[in-house]
């Protein structure tokens, strides 16, 4: 839980850190993406933690400001798309778990795509243990082909209730990329943080083509719950003059269910500084408080096509003013 309200959020106005990116793709692969943070009022050294995947799988940085991250290495092979959550008994690390890396080339000249959603824990962000399924392909939305399948981006939220784990399903082709996308946002739910979810019997949001956010496929869906209700913070792929693009955008639900639209957090554009690296695409974030600063953590690919493109990681930044001090507790009940 964020503690904020809607409106603070809605009104928060974000800014792009000068020094952008703070992390940048290294050795042999193109992209370093889809960053989730622990902040130093919830980490045991007290620093920062950031986990993001490259094609070699989900790597691990720490750094004492949020801005300078030093790399500590790989966490788990075959893996993209993580989310750190801190529960009662320590972290859990949720993640896309990919096929062995022939399959997955292979998956890219036509062969068939297979992911689900798996886990890994540690009690001190370091150390982790062996990787256990936790969400596993069952629904025909979550086909991906004929045969394959796509179960990515999960994102734990806690409610009233429990804990929700929202997840992007199926893959959409994206021309202009030569690769695929989420085409759905989907949701499941349980009593615990890391086990035993039952998933809902259909997807939470579809493409839409009359809307300028998705029409092309939803991408994925991070939830926060606040003070007074939810907020949503979306990357859909959309079709804007030729060309597939992705920006974030703020959404609100009073339920974790049903979600509108408030406004665009994030566009492509080329910053003050005359870099490229978030032209085309803006892609999956991760919204922390610290004290009273927001940070948003988010990559961003300066261009689609497969072979040319390079994703880094940024942030952008937005103060809270006067508001209570307070860190995000962890789960209480996890």
């Amino acid at each position: 839980m964020l503690n904020l309200t809607l409106k603070q959020l809605e009104t928060a106005e974000f800014r792009l850190y000068e020094g952008n990116p703070v992390i940048r793709c290294f050795g042999a692969s193109p992209v370093v993406a889809d960053p989730s943070v622990v902040v130093p009022e919830d980490a045991p050294d007290g620093k920062w933690h950031l986990f993001a995947h490259t094609l070699t799988g989900v790597h691990g940085f720490v750094s004492d400001d949020g801005i300078s991250f030093a790399h500590t290495g790989k966490v788990v092979a075959r893996a993209m798309r993580p989310d750190i959550k801190k529960i009662k008994d320590g972290f859990v690390l949720l993640y896309e778990r990919l096929q062995p890396l022939p399959a997955r080339a292979a998956s890219l000249a036509g062969g068939t795509w297979k992911s689900e959603i798996y886990a890994v824990k540690s009690r001190d962000l370091i150390s982790f243990s062996e990787p256990y399924k936790v969400l596993g392909f069952d629904r025909d939305f979550e086909r991906a082909g004929k045969r394959g399948f796509s179960l990515s981006n999960p994102f734990l939220t806690e409610s009233d209730d429990g804990f929700v784990l929202y997840y992007s399903s199926g893959l959409t082709y994206v021309p202009d990329c030569k690769f695929s996308e989420p085409t759905f946002i989907c949701r499941a739910v349980s009593a615990f943080p890391d086990r035993d979810f039952v998933k809902d019997s259909a997807p939470l949001i579809v493409p839409d083509p009359d809307s300028k956010l998705f029409n092309l496929c939803c991408g994925c869906l991070k939830v926060y719950r606040l003070a007074d209700g939810y907020a949503g913070i979306q990357n859909g792929i959309y079709r804007e003059n030729g060309k597939s693009r992705s920006a974030i955008q703020l959404l609100r639900s009073d339920d974790g269910k049903k979600f509108e639209f408030v406004k665009t957090l994030l566009s492509p554009c080329i910053p003050d500084n005359g870099s490229r690296w978030m032209a085309q695409f803006v892609y999956a974030s991760h919204l922390v408080r610290t004290g009273d600063e927001l940070r948003l953590y988010f990559n961003a690919r300066n261009t689609a096509f497969i072979l040319t493109g390079k994703e880094h990681i940024g942030f952008a930044y937005a103060s809270l003013g006067m508001c209570r001090t307070s860190s995000q507790p962890a789960f209480a009940d996890a």
